[in-house]
């Protein structure tokens, strides 16, 4: 059964914007390293016959995303800053830049309805600014969550070089589980991609329902690409499945 929202007309969310307008710069194609090749869909980014749009959950939140990216990242098909946009209708995604900053971003910082939280590791930062809690009516502000959607070595650079984010709260996660991402590879277990870290966001702000829909929207993503990577069909009646059927039903 499609979903509510694959039923409305399709509108492009954030990142998907933000890829088109990266897009529009670049002087040559974006030639991803493996993955799966020729046509992709626009809505999910793979190839029609391992489309997925139809099962996109719609999961209202009060929390919402703002994800710095690196200059490419939007670009690659294992970005996972596209699926939090798919799930959390209050994204915002804005290009890196060490010597400009986009005045919209600017502005979203100081919308008086959101509070900001950098979520980035304590031990990098002054402990006067590290938070390990989120209120989602503190002073009547929703939670905000600032993700650094880079490679580990790039978020550390974007995190020194954005003074707009100096006076900003820091959000530490300590997760005891370790990351399930198989579309990139990473030295530490502790490294999360940037859908993981936005669920536990999610989750720590107590927003459980939203929380397992992204873990469950990444999973299914995350099987359809390696199955058209590999020329297999998905299967639909598998574990990945059945856990976003059950977060859809709910």
């Amino acid at each position: 059964m499609m979903s509510s929202r694959a039923l409305l007309e399709k509108i492009p969310h954030a990142v998907s914007r933000l890829r088109a307008s990266r897009l529009a710069r670049s002087a040559k194609p974006f030639l991803a390293r493996g993955g799966i090749k020729g046509e992709r869909c626009a809505g999910c980014r793979l190839v029609p016959s391992h489309c997925l749009c139809a099962l996109q959950p719609v999961v209202p939140t009060q929390a919402g995303m703002c994800l710095l990216m690196a200059d490419i990242e939007p670009l690659k098909p294992s970005n996972t800053g596209w699926l939090i946009a798919d799930v959390v209708t209050d994204t915002f995604a804005f290009g890196w830049a060490r010597t400009e900053v986009d005045p919209a971003l600017l502005a979203l910082l100081a919308d008086p309805q959101w509070q900001p939280y950098v979520v980035f590791p304590g031990e990098f930062v002054a402990s006067e600014r590290v938070v390990q809690a989120v209120t989602v009516t503190k002073a009547g502000k929703r939670p905000l969550f600032i993700l650094l959607d880079a490679t580990w070595p790039e978020a550390r650079k974007m995190f020194r070089k954005s003074p707009y984010l100096n006076a900003l709260p820091v959000l530490s996660l300590n997760p005891e589980q370790v990351s399930n991402y198989q579309l990139r590879r990473s030295r530490r277990d502790d490294h999360f991609c940037t859908s993981e870290v936005a669920s536990l966001c999610l989750d720590l702000a107590g927003e459980t329902h939203a929380a397992h829909a992204l873990q469950a929207w990444l999973e299914v993503y995350t099987h359809h690409y390696l199955q058209a990577k590999h020329q297999l069909p998905p299967d639909l009646q598998g574990m990945a499945h059945a856990k976003l059927g059950a977060v859809n039903m709910t």
